[in-house]
């Protein structure tokens, strides 16, 4: 479980979120929603260690910056907005790389046989098993966005954190996606908490929201509470109702392909 309490935190001495609680259960998913600049990437950056901060965050009880940047990294997998690539990894060493905690060794840490197997399980998961040999920079966005799921998958932790997980995605994929990390969120009790600009893909995948505004919890709690309320027209100052209601259309022709049955087989 993790929770937040009073949680303010920023860069350089400059607080850029201020006052953040909340938890989020075993098998539960947030996503975190709100105008450009409102310190959504901000806090997920707290929560996973990355920048330093005021109140409490605690993952089963613990606070984290009491924690191992080993232990966090057990707990808590990352998986954030693409980037300028600089490596030439073939996919499937890609997404090895999610299994480096697990390996054993002193100086030189070498994959185990389960960790070969749980690689080729989440390559299969996400679609992209077929072409594991395939190097990284031959990609498009959308299967380098894959990529990075399954090398978050690999890392098998109790919690992942998205940061805009559908970017560079069709709207078929997107949908794959979102259902995916719902099933993924039941499994075996894990939490996702994700950052999304899409107020489609957040009633989608979430079951609680946290609204964002200029730093400051706006609302917080059900999706669909959140949603029906007005507190979103506030916040983009704008009809959301009616956006909403017109783009949820394009989701009915789409199905998920995305098994997470074909995690379940390594254990």
């Amino acid at each position: 479980m993790l929770t937040l309490q009073n949680v303010n935190a920023g860069y350089n001495g400059i607080d850029v979120i201020y006052n953040i609680s909340f938890s989020v259960k075993e098998g539960e998913s947030l996503c975190i929603i709100g105008p450009n600049g409102c310190g959504k990437t901000t806090l997920i950056k707290a929560i996973s260690g990355l920048i330093t901060h005021e109140g409490s965050i605690k993952i089963d009880g613990v606070e984290i910056n009491k924690m191992k940047r080993a232990d966090v990294a057990e707990k808590i997998a990352v998986m954030s907005q693409i980037s300028t690539i600089y490596f030439s990894y073939s996919i499937y060493e890609t997404v090895l790389l999610g299994r480096y905690l697990h390996m054993k060794g002193r100086t030189f840490k070498e994959p185990s046989v389960r960790d070969r197997e749980y690689t080729d399980k989440c390559l299969k998961a996400v679609g992209l098993f077929n072409i594991k040999h395939k190097q990284i920079n031959e990609l498009s966005g959308g299967q380098l966005q894959r990529v990075y799921l399954a090398r978050t998958l690999a890392q098998e932790p109790d919690i992942i954190l998205l940061d805009e997980p559908t970017n560079h995605l069709d709207l078929k994929h997107q949908t794959e996606l979102i259902d995916f990390l719902k099933d993924w969120s039941k499994y075996k009790g894990h939490s996702v908490i994700g950052v999304m600009h899409d107020l489609n893909l957040a009633i989608k995948l979430s079951d609680n929201i946290l609204v964002l505004d200029k730093g400051n919890m706006a609302a917080y709690g059900n999706t669909h509470e959140v949603i029906s309320s007005n507190i979103l027209n506030k916040v983009y100052d704008m009809n959301i109702t009616e956006y909403m209601v017109d783009s949820l259309r394009q989701w009915e022709s789409y199905n998920p392909y995305l098994n997470i049955n074909k995690l379940r087989k390594v254990n």
